[in-house]
């Protein structure tokens, strides 16, 4: 079995994004520092505009003055993403949204996005009790077989697949 360790921890990651939410909202990391984000004043005060619903889903911000928000907590399932490249693909997101969704769909699609930026990265090497850890998840986890975006998340290679790629059959 093959495993793309990035879609399944991604599928991993927004499962238990999604439980805490429902259970009430998302557990928050305080960050040490706060982190200060510039972007244009209009995608500053999107984000801004949402964030009593972000800060359901553990992202506490705030103003900053024009073109700048301030990331005071993140998530705690995501560890330490950079918070510049999620807050504008939250801006991104919230930009195409525009009300015609139901606020639920919104929030699905928040967490799909959260979920992406925290998970391991492709390329980075597991250790075997970490891989085990991802596996063991995977089995325990409604719809693990594919990603929040509907890739899948492993392929399964039998003997007679495995002897033709290696030129044997």
């Amino acid at each position: 079995m093959l495993v793309d360790q990035h879609a399944a921890h991604e599928r991993l990651t927004q499962e238990r994004l999604h439980a805490q939410f429902v259970a009430g909202g998302v557990r928050m990391q305080p960050l040490l520092l706060p982190a200060v984000v510039d972007m244009p004043p209009a995608r500053a005060a999107r984000l801004l505009d949402h964030a009593p619903a972000l800060l359901r889903l553990g992202l506490e911000i705030e103003g900053f003055g024009p073109g700048a928000v301030m990331v005071r907590a993140l998530p705690a399932l995501l560890g330490a993403p950079e918070p510049g490249p999620l807050l504008e693909d939250l801006a991104d997101g919230l930009a195409e949204w525009k009300g015609a969704e139901a606020l639920e769909a919104r929030i699905d699609a928040a967490i799909v996005r959260l979920a992406c930026h925290g998970s391991v990265r492709a390329g980075r090497r597991l250790n075997t009790a970490e891989m085990s850890a991802l596996l063991r998840a995977m089995e325990a986890t409604p719809r693990a077989a594919t990603c929040s975006h509907g890739r899948p998340t492993f392929l399964r290679m039998d003997k007679p697949m495995l002897e033709k790629m290696f030129g044997r059959r």
